[in-house]
């Protein structure tokens, strides 16, 4: 699944934001669930989570315009695919205010 969230802070400012509000986005969520991120580049951002018995892995991609999340769900939580990206716009969108 891909969910792109668009933002007009430009490509520094939302790489900033991003980076500064990660890890107490994983604090915040450590309760619910385990997630781990990596910088790949300046741009680009790998992250697992793992809740419930399932793990998903995210690729997050910083553009000038939007941040995208590809996401790889697995089959068995194909019924929760629109909760699942309401959750990321929220909790995505989140971390760029």
């Amino acid at each position: 699944m891909r969910v792109a969230i668009p933002h007009t802070l430009g490509r520094d400012e939302a790489r900033r934001r991003l980076r500064d509000k990660t890890a107490r986005a994983m604090e915040k969520a450590e309760s619910m669930a385990t997630i781990t991120t990596t910088f790949v580049d300046d741009d680009h951002m790998a992250m697992t989570v793992g809740a419930m018995g399932y793990t998903v892995d995210c690729a997050v991609e910083l553009t000038d315009t939007e941040l995208v999340v590809d996401v790889d769900i697995p089959a068995s939580l194909g019924f929760a695919k629109r909760m699942i990206e309401g959750m990321i716009r929220d909790k995505t969108g989140k971390l760029l205010t």
